[in-house]
């Protein structure tokens, strides 16, 4: 089977994207490739694709437990078996996962990169039929990029034991990131091929818009631009209050952030991506591995933290190449945040180990133990007991994982897990309450294995309709056997995960890096200059400020973005479009509304333009 053969019958196209095939057949030729494409431009196809013509499994190292599931489910669901390994499988189930691929059919294993240090994983390795060690995200092993992830210093470490070719993959990577993506990867005598994608978007107009009420100019795009869209903000509270002002005034929108639970979260995104919900406002756990290609607009309505997180979110607007708005809103308020940033992500040395100590605490683990150990994390409880600030423990957290002491995995769905306590044969000689119970403990004993000696995952979907009753149903039937002591029943939970590297130490002897700290906190620094110096820069194109950030250079001006509308040539054109509105009798609410639209053709000073023009009684 040839590349494009597999390309047409596991996912129906006849023709590859730019620069797929390239990245495809360097990687089949055997070399270490580095493959650099914006979002939207089909990554996973580029290691997917040749994953498939080799025999072996493919390791794919991603950080995100969301992306991995959905493309796991993906895959799944194209006839193509794909297993996941993430923080949030039991040591059961991950040695199930690890059996599996080993020794079953399986084309794709999942990880996630804290894996990479278990022992238990580098115990298995040897038996896994690896094709390609892919890494995703690959801006994340290097300490220049903008979400830097130490467990993926870790991937060098399996060179010598995977003699393989690496696929490493990544949607934003400046230069000096991508010469320390293939430094920290090459092994002896292969050489990375980085092959790059032009950060070209001629269907994209981008837009920088400060403004004072934000809210009225998100209800005018909203209202302006027909189509689907995305509103991004930073907190889930703000998404959950933008979305009811949108409802409140007729905007068909909803809310989504990570805070939501896994069914609840995928209802609303299949809701979206058919159509039948049309404007998604959510945090950035919103988009990622999410393939819809008409998305009209992408409004930001806060600064992102980094340029390479404007880049890629905002990309998600117009993969179908007709006309698109990425649209950014600010104001003064939120350049003073931004400025804020560095010191708000990276709190005082002094203050990281405190927190360290209490993470201990609050687990009830003593000195000189806790290595291994997977905490089930409150954050909003640990931060009322010890009266500590909501974004210094979570940046806290952040920063030990950073400091290699910690994993912190925000978010994690896990399963219902079911254990049967009761004796096999017993359970045939009990008068059970309820013949359901029974029938479902047969499913249980089929289709789940070692199930008499430990706690496994069960599918509750699977098993509710195996016994013909709704999921709801289920979960009440086993919380009644739980009662009756015929289970051990650990329901589905959505938490933050906290995996300790090493025993608790004791005060003082906690190596926090200074030196790594420094640097760390003036990368954050420089990005926010980076950002602010875009909202601001109104003297050059928008996406030739992009594209030289990212070490390109852009030959001509884009003549779409609000600075280049802003252009002499083009206020003169929107002073005569808007004369001639003013003359048509057309309503001054009207006009104002069309001046905020990204879509008008009217200039970024189309409301002054207005403004003055009424001053003068035009």
């Amino acid at each position: 089977m040839t590349p494009s053969e597999a390309l047409e019958r596991y996912w129906g196209h006849t023709s590859f994207r730019p620069m797929q095939e390239e990245i495809i057949s360097e990687a089949l030729a055997g070399h270490d490739v580095l493959a650099i494409l914006p979002t939207g431009g089909g990554k996973s196809v580029c290691f997917q694709v040749p994953a498939l013509l080799r025999d072996g499994i493919a390791l794919v190292v991603t950080p995100l437990v969301a992306l991995m599931k959905d493309q796991v489910q993906n895959l799944r669901e194209r006839g193509i078996k794909a297993l996941a390994l993430h923080a949030g499988l039991s040591r059961r189930e991950a040695d199930g996962v690890l059996n599996h691929a080993a020794y079953g059919d399986a084309k794709f294993l999942y990880v996630s990169p804290e894996r990479l240090a278990n022992p238990r994983f580098r115990a298995w390795l040897g038996e896994l039929p690896v094709n390609f060690l892919v890494v995703d995200e690959a801006h994340c092993i290097s300490a220049w990029g903008y979400d830097f992830r130490p467990e993926y210093l870790r991937i060098g470490e399996l060179r010598p034991q995977l003699d393989v070719p690496v696929i490493a993959l990544t949607a934003t990577a400046t230069p000096k990131v991508a010469e320390d993506i293939c430094a920290r990867l090459a092994a002896g005598g292969r050489t990375f091929r980085t092959l790059r994608s032009g950060f070209e978007r001629p269907n994209l107009t981008y837009v920088v818009r400060k403004c004072e009420d934000k809210r009225g100019q998100l209800l005018d795009i909203c209202n302006g631009v027909p189509g689907s869209g995305i509103v991004y903000l930073r907190q889930r509270r703000k998404c959950e209050e933008m979305a009811a002002f949108l409802q409140a005034n007729g905007v068909d929108a909803d809310f989504y952030h990570a805070g939501l639970d896994g069914t609840e979260r995928a209802r609303r995104q299949e809701a979206w991506k058919a159509g039948q919900l049309r404007i998604m406002v959510c945090t950035n756990a919103f988009g990622m591995g999410i393939d819809k290609a008409d998305v009209r607009f992408v409004t930001h309505f806060e600064p992102c933290e980094s340029l390479e997180a404007y880049f890629q979110e905002s990309g998600r607007a117009g993969r179908d190449g007709a006309r698109a708005y990425a649209v950014q809103l600010w104001n003064d308020a939120d350049l003073v945040r931004l400025r804020q940033l560095p010191a708000l992500s990276y709190p005082p040395l002094d203050r990281i180990e405190e927190i360290y100590q209490q993470l201990h605490v609050f687990h009830n683990l003593p000195y000189e133990t806790g290595e291994g150990c997977c905490l089930s994390f409150d954050l909003e409880a640990f931060s009322r007991h010890f009266h500590r600030k909501r974004t210094d423990v979570h940046y806290a957290l952040h920063y030990l994982q950073q400091a290699g002491h910690l994993t912190f995995c925000e978010d994690i769905d896990t399963d219902t897990r079911i254990q049967i306590t009761a004796d096999r044969q017993a359970l045939y000689d009990i008068t059970l309450p309820e013949p359901q119970m029974l029938a479902v403990l047969d499913i249980l004993m089929r289709d789940c294995p070692g199930i008499f000696s430990g706690a496994v995952g069960i599918s509750e979907q699977g098993t509710a309709r195996q016994a013909g009753i709704s999921v709801p149903a289920l979960r009440q039937l086993l919380y009644r056997m739980s009662l009756l002591h015929i289970i051990r029943y650990i329901p589905a939970a959505h938490n933050d995960l906290v995996v300790l590297h090493h025993i608790r130490l004791r005060p003082g002897n906690l190596d926090l890096q200074a030196a790594r700290y420094a640097f760390l906190q003036d990368q954050c620094a420089a990005r926010v200059q980076a950002v602010e110096a875009y909202l601001t820069d109104n003297g050059e194109c928008r996406p030739r400020q992009l594209l030289r950030y990212f070490g390109q250079e852009s030959p001509a001006p884009c003549g779409q973005c609000d600075v280049c509308r802003a252009h002499p040539e083009a206020r003169k054109s929107t002073e005569a479009r808007l004369r001639e509105l003013i003359r048509q009798g057309m309503d001054e609410t009207a006009i104002l509304q069309l001046c905020r639209r990204p879509d008008s053709g009217l200039g970024a000073d189309a409301v002054e333009t207005y403004r003055r023009l009424l001053d003068e009684e035009i």
